[in-house]
């Protein structure tokens, strides 16, 4: 069948609202229709050269940010401790890890959410689930999870509303490498952790100083104080993503301008449903999540549908098995893509896979299942003679308690007092740091083994 943007619409699609006014649905995607876009499709050409890079070893993904935006949580301050704990970790993964790191944010998009039901019980009461700010609210009540078209344009207006500060914060000065003390989050300053990152910061500040007395400055290479900071979300509301894409007027290519990189979920990958038919059009950069039912034949048989050239930069497989699961289930899929000879990026999200329900009925993480299926991930690359390229993090700028362990050692027990997640718990800001500086030890090995193959 020729693609379209609409072309979707012809095929079985799972995870959808039902509108109760289609004639409002058809309002709004005229309106969204004719907003600027988002992201530009030169942006979104970088970011695949990028990717590119990704997949040969040269470069390291890192992906991370909120399970899904809200509304209420919508301002400023948020976005900029967001994009500091972003920088830090990218510093730690540089720096320690001796690689440069692709930065790309849950950010500017990530409102909708896929749902193991289509209803949700509390106290004997049945409601429709929360299918995230862009289509319902939060709260239990009949009103609130009518599904909105309105919704949508509310997203657009806080999607923009970030792009702009995110450019701001990359371009206006905050990136600066000469700032790197200044990201640290009040909260992070104490311990062993942020002893480490004042450590690793003087390190970076004395090279500075060596380089300037060279005559390397930010005056004349502007990549020491400017940064970019890419853009995804899953691509799960489709009515929101058909009416964000664009014929670009240089190449004639299509793409979804409401991100730089979109995913597919691993409940919508069927290759036959209306995810995969839209995703394969559009000339974003691609993610596929692989979870633990995912085969070697239906992997190579979704890359061969999505990516028929074989371009590099053009897909990421997200990989999210879990702890228990990651070694025996993932070479098998690193293995397939080999043999086929296929161009991907292999990143690693430990997060869906460990999702566990504690004694006192919280929905948590233990950061050492999130850290052993890490170290699984990187183990089988280097078994099979891959590269590790990135990592896929649900986390926050925030000092929220949703993740247990790390180096403060949160309990069940702290969980309550700051659980603030309107879907999955993430990490707070100290344990994506203190992750970065784990993974860093361990992306710096499989460089090490890369170059000595």
């Amino acid at each position: 069948m020729k693609w379209s943007r609409e072309s979707w619409r012809e095929f079985n699609i799972k995870q959808q609202p039902t509108y109760p006014d289609m004639n409002q649905l058809k309002v709004v995607e005229k309106e969204l229709n004719n907003f600027p876009p988002l992201v530009f499709a030169g942006e979104v050409r970088k970011l695949k050269e990028e990717l590119a890079k990704v997949g040969r070893g040269e470069a390291f993904l890192l992906q991370g940010g909120d399970c899904a935006e809200s509304f209420s949580e919508f301002n400023a301050d948020n976005i900029k401790d967001m994009f500091k704990v972003m920088m830090q970790m990218a510093v730690v993964l540089t720096f320690a890890g001796g690689c440069p790191v692709v930065k790309v944010g849950r950010l500017a998009g990530q409102f909708a959410k896929p749902r193991s039901s289509d209803f949700e019980e509390i106290d004997g009461v049945s409601l429709p689930s929360y299918r995230g700010d862009i289509i319902n609210d939060n709260e239990f009540t009949s009103d609130s999870r009518i599904p909105d078209p309105h919704r949508m344009t509310k997203a657009y207006n806080q999607s923009s509303g970030t792009m702009n500060l995110l450019r701001a914060f990359a371009r206006g000065g905050m990136a600066d490498l000469h700032k790197v003390h200044k990201w640290n989050l009040d909260f992070v300053k104490e311990g062993k952790l942020g002893e480490k990152y004042q450590n690793l910061a003087d390190k970076i500040t004395e090279t500075l100083e060596f380089m300037e007395a060279c005559g390397i400055t930010s005056v004349n290479t502007p990549t020491i104080n400017e940064t970019t900071l890419y853009t995804s979300h899953e691509a799960l509301l489709m009515n929101y993503e058909e009416a964000l894409t664009r014929e670009d007027s240089l190449t004639g290519d299509w793409y979804d301008c409401s991100a730089h990189m979109l995913w597919i979920g691993d409940r919508t990958r069927d290759v036959n449903d209306a995810h995969v038919e839209f995703l394969r059009g559009v000339k974003n950069p691609i993610g596929i999540k692989a979870g633990p039912t995912m085969t070697a034949e239906g992997l190579i048989e979704l890359i061969e549908k999505v990516n028929p050239k074989n371009e590099e930069g053009r897909l990421n497989i997200i990989v999210r098995m879990g702890a228990q699961k990651i070694e025996n289930e993932f070479p098998k899929l690193v293995q397939a893509v080999k043999k086929h000879g296929k161009n991907v990026v292999w990143s690693i999200d430990p997060m869906h896979g460990n999702t566990i329900k504690t004694s006192n009925n919280y929905k948590t993480r233990e950061f050492k299942e999130i850290l052993r299926e890490v170290k699984g991930f990187f183990r089988v690359h280097k078994e099979e003679g891959t590269f590790p390229g990135g990592v896929h993090l649900e986390m926050t700028g925030q000092d929220v308690t949703e993740c247990t362990g790390g180096y403060k050692d949160l309990t069940e027990k702290d969980l309550e007092d700051r659980y603030h997640t309107h879907c999955d718990p993430r990490l707070n800001a100290d344990q994506a740091l203190e992750l970065a500086f784990l993974i860093a030890e361990s992306l710096k090995e499989a460089r090490n083994d890369r170059k000595e193959r």
